[in-house]
Order: C-alpha cells, then structure tokens, then sequence
C-alpha cells in the first residue's frame, strides 16, 4: 500500500521532531523544509497528498505560500498552522480554500485527527454511511410491512429520499441496489395503499391536504399577513427540492416543510388546475365549463388558471391585490425578472414556472438530455444546475430584498418508468404515458389503478362509457402496434399521470427572508 505524502514547512521544524516521528510510526512519509520557497519547489517538483503550513514565517509568509502553492495544484489539500488567533488571517486563510485550520501549540493527535478528516474523510463516511443504512434497512423492510396511513408513506418516502442522497455520496453501488430494489417494494405497497383509500379521502375528515384543498388549508392561512411569493414548479419532485434547497439559504430561512398529495391523474391539467381552482376535475367541469378541458380537446389545458384562482379567492373572501404569471421560457423569466419590483405593492404574487416540465419532456426526445439526466441523480444534479443558473432565482433574491414570504410547492412529481404495459384503446383514448382515459379500454389489470366509474373520484368523463387506469410503479403503457420502437423510445424517460410516491408525494415550503 502507498505510504500518503506529508509536506510540513515550518521555519522551526527541528522542534517538532516528536510530531514527525508519531507520524512516521503511524506509516506516514513526511518530508520537511524551512521556508515557503523551499516548499513552492519541493511541490513543483513532487506529488503530496497534504501540506501542513505555519502561517509566520520569514521570507515569504505562509498566506502567501498558501496562494502559490494553490497557483501550482487548486486541489492540494493545505493544513495552515499558527500561533496567531487573530480573525483576519483566519479569514484569509478560510477565504483562499484551507482544508484545516490549527493553532500553535499542536499535538501529534490533533495532526492525526486533521490527517483523517481531509484524507480518509470518504472512507470514513463511506463506512458509517453504510453501516448506518444497514441498520436502517432492516426498519425500514418492517415498516413496509406495517404503514397503513398517509402520514406514515409520506414519512417514509422522504425516508427512502434522505438515504439515496446519503447513498449517492459515497458510491456504493452495492447498498445504492438495495435501496432501489427497497424502493421499487416501496412504491408496490404504496399502489396497493392508494387503491384501496384514495375514493374515501373525498368523503372523510381524515384525509390528507390535496391539490385542491392546498390553497384553503395551507396558503389561505399564511397569507393573510404578510406579503407573498407563490411559485409553483411543474413536475418537481421531492428529491428535486432536497438537491437545490440549499442554494435558497442565503437568502430565505425554512420555516414549514410538509407533504402534500397531488391528486389523480398526477398530471398538470389536473393537479394545478385543481390548486388553482380548489376544485376537483369533476367539478371544474360542471361549475366552469368555459374553462375547464378534458383530453380530447381542443387546445391547452391550463390557460385559465388565473381565472380559476380569481374565482378561488372570491370564493375564500380574499379581497388581496395580487398578480399571477407563467413562466415558460427564459425570456419570459428574465423579463420578469428584470421588472419583479412592479409587484412591490402585491399581498400575493404567484408565478408558475414550466422549466422541470420542460426538462423531462426534453429527455424523452433529446439524447443530448438523456445523456445528462441518464438516471435520478443526474436528474436532481440538472435541476439543482438549473435553478442556481435561473431568472427564478434571481427573481426570488429579489423578493428577499422586498421582504416577501416565499411558498414554493408544485402540482405534482414523476417516475423513470422502466417497463411496458399492453393496453389497447380507441382513438378517442387520451395520449399520456401513465394514465388513460377512454371507452373499452383493455390492460394488465394488475399493472393499474382502475376507476371504471371515474364519478366516485371526481374525474369527468368524456362519455358515459369512459373510464380511468393509471399505471402503478416504474410502468408505462404502451400500444401493440409499433411495440418495440415504441417501447424502446419512452423507457427510461421522466412521466407523470400515474400512481408512485415520486408522483404523488411533493413538497410544500414556507421560508421567511433572512
């Protein structure tokens, strides 16, 4: 095995011979120099794992050292060592990328502890990440077999989400195909949970908040106080939200993070005309037929979602000034952008933003995008990519100037699908990948969700005969003519419509600005 290569440069490394020995001891090589210069040329001429460096030196100092030796390789790990407590060599030090930062007098067990923490710091976590998922695993295996509420799959999905990320730090491929395999299981129970409940959560008080309940249960009550930005992302995943989280820390604080469930289809006309309108489909058809569409029709699905969220709001007596805009280029975005102080004066500005829409449809019919979102990770590592880079986040930056609350939620999330299920339909039946909806439909019936009387779930139907079925975990359905072609082209690509907890479990934030 490779000794790893110590540079210590210390103009009074004599002194610290019991240091290099306890290290040589622990199978360390350790090569020493006196003075900043000496060191630039040992690293131009040799490969270190780490350099520990004083800070006061003569000659050149170490600060200055430290900007040349990151010059020479930005990725050497560099120790600064000082007697100074002083904040602003510190912060100089912080500011030019130190891996570590000690204070004179040091002994050989706090170099030991920083030598682990920048060297064998993802062994070490690899190791207690996958010692720590084993033994969750087995809790996780019995709770499947026992959770029997809504509350509880939410719970445990964001469980599943928390150790894939955890997983996918490390690159254990071989505990990341247990999680998978403890996810598919996962969304197989869950199918079996939503068949069985999702007609009684219209007809209980027990039910969880919905799309079309979201506004009055959880947005009414916080808008009331202060002035509010909305944005509703399409298509947005839990897990999505986890990746770029962080990237709203300097500017908003978390105040409430809650589950909610998108209703059925998991399909924007659906789910984010139900928000909108706080109706179900059902009834969006019978109270504003003017505006509603079914999938047969004509047009676009979701051109009257200010309409619907007008009548909302009436409905709720909100008498509130507020502004409502779609976003679905990056010019639209960077138009409002530039002109969000317009919305100064609004006690609720909500935006609708399609780029997580677009994205997934993009991946299905570009290979460029199927080639940089190929599986989940890569799909949150492009979104989180996209929101950092985004007029949304410039737009939200600017609402933390203005002092506005921020709500961000989406209507509803989506699943790779990986395998084809037969159905046959007329061409009335409706296009979607995961769910249909149409007359003498013929499936798998174990592969779906069926509504035959789509009434009791408060779904229209485009005729008396018409039923619903929505595909249940990783499956999408596909016709018997042109099979393979078809089959090869849409697996492995981003869909919504169906029942899995990535499609029905999504996010509801409330952050406060900092």
């Amino acid at each position: 095995m490779t000794k790893i290569k110590i540079l210590w440069v210390d103009d009074e490394i004599d002194l610290l011979k019991p240091h290099i020995l306890f290290l040589e001891a622990k199978n360390y090589e350790v090569v020493t120099c006196k003075s900043g210069q000496d060191a630039l040329q040992e690293i131009n001429d040799t490969r270190f794992d780490i350099v520990f460096l004083d800070e006061n030196m003569p000659g050149i100092s170490g600060l200055e050292t430290l900007n040349e030796i990151k010059v020479i390789d930005a990725t050497l790990p560099v120790v600064m060592i000082t007697k100074s407590e002083e904040e602003y060599i510190m912060e100089e030090a912080i500011g030019s990328k130190i891996a570590d930062y000690l204070i004179k007098p040091v002994n050989p067990n706090q170099i030991l502890l920083s030598l682990k923490k920048n060297l064998d710091h993802s062994r070490l976590i690899s190791e207690k990440t996958t010692s720590n998922y084993q033994q969750e695993f087995r809790k996780i295996s019995m709770d499947l077999s026992m959770v029997n509420t809504y509350e509880e799959w939410a719970e445990l999905y964001k469980k599943l989400i928390y150790w894939e990320l955890q997983l996918e730090e490390i690159e254990d491929s071989g505990m990341f195909e247990i999680l998978e395999s403890q996810k598919v299981e996962a969304n197989s129970q869950f199918g079996k949970f939503v068949e069985k409940n999702y007609a009684d959560w219209f007809n209980e008080n027990d039910a969880p908040v919905m799309s079309h309940t979201l506004f009055r249960e959880w947005i009414q009550p916080v808008i009331k106080d202060k002035p509010t930005l909305l944005v509703v992302i399409d298509n947005l995943r839990y897990d999505q939200w986890f990746a770029f989280e962080d990237a709203l820390n300097p500017f908003y604080k978390k105040i409430k993070e809650k589950p909610f469930y998108s209703i059925l289809p998991t399909a924007t006309q659906y789910a984010r005309n139900a928000i909108f309108s706080g109706l179900m489909p059902l009834d969006m058809e019978k109270k504003y037929p003017e505006w509603w569409k079914n999938d047969t029709d004509e047009g676009g699905k979701n051109l009257f979602e200010n309409k619907f969220l007008e009548a909302q709001l009436k409905r709720l007596g909100l008498d509130i000034k507020w502004e409502y805009h779609k976003i679905s280029s990056l010019k639209q975005g960077r138009h409002l952008s530039q002109n969000f102080r317009s919305q100064k004066d609004n006690d609720l500005t909500v935006i609708v933003y399609n780029f997580v829409d677009m994205l997934s449809h993009a991946k299905t019919e570009m290979e460029v995008i199927k080639e940089l979102a190929s599986n989940d990770k890569a799909y949150r590592s492009l979104t989180k990519s996209w929101f950092k880079n985004s007029p949304l986040l410039e737009i939200i930056q600017q609402a933390q100037q203005m002092g506005m609350q921020l709500i961000l939620t989406t209507d509803h999330g989506t699943i790779n699908v990986k395998q084809p299920s037969k159905v046959i339909g007329d061409k009335e039946t409706s296009l979607n990948l995961r769910y249909k909806t149409g007359r003498s439909l013929t499936y798998e019936k174990k592969d779906v969700l069926e509504a035959r009387d789509p009434g009791k779930i408060h779904l229209p139907t485009i005729n008396m005969s018409s039923s619903f079925i929505f595909a249940k975990n990783d499956l999408f359905f596909a016709y018997p003519n042109n099979y393979n072609h078809y089959v090869s082209y849409y697996r492995n690509s981003y869909q919504h419509g169906g029942v899995s907890l990535e499609e029905m479990i999504i996010p509801f934030v409330v952050l406060d600005p900092r």
